[in-house]
């Protein structure tokens, strides 16, 4: 299965953030949309990644002046994209081996989507119930 198939299932809106925006905005984004991370952009440009992970490891190390921070200044950046054409194990092996839970998705130099962990495990977990229902077919066939 590629992430193409994914987003057909789960929708190609991104939430996306300027770099100029605060961290205490950023934040509240992500709360009112219920998400965990967003994409920064500049116009068409991926220029990075901000997570709750991010806003953590920010207000750790600044306290509380963390808030007024500019997105840019702790966002996380070089981020990892991957296309519509990859294969949903690609993913899983660059999310694991660089540690990250949100990957965006890029067309042609374009923001596609964006696919989270959480797509990846429902997509796992279809797919063993899917084998788990074939399995138990092909057995009581062959009785």
């Amino acid at each position: 299965m590629s992430v193409e198939s994914i987003l057909k299932k789960k929708g190609t809106d991104v939430a996306t953030i300027a770099p100029d925006v605060s961290v205490k905005r950023a934040a509240d984004w992500l709360r009112a949309k219920n998400i965990g991370a967003l994409v920064v952009t500049r116009g068409d440009e991926v220029l990075g990644l901000i997570s709750e992970r991010e806003i953590v490891l920010a207000i750790s190390r600044h306290g509380e002046t963390a808030t007024s921070m500019s997105v840019s200044e702790i966002m996380r950046h070089g981020v990892i994209t991957v296309s519509p054409a990859e294969t949903v194990s690609h993913v899983m092996d660059l999310m694991t081996r660089h540690r990250v839970r949100h990957m965006p998705v890029v067309h042609d130099g374009k923001l596609a989507g964006i696919i989270s962990i959480g797509d990846v495990v429902k997509y796992r977990l279809d797919d063993l119930q899917l084998e788990t229902n074939v399995l138990r077919d092909a057995y009581i066939a062959a009785r």
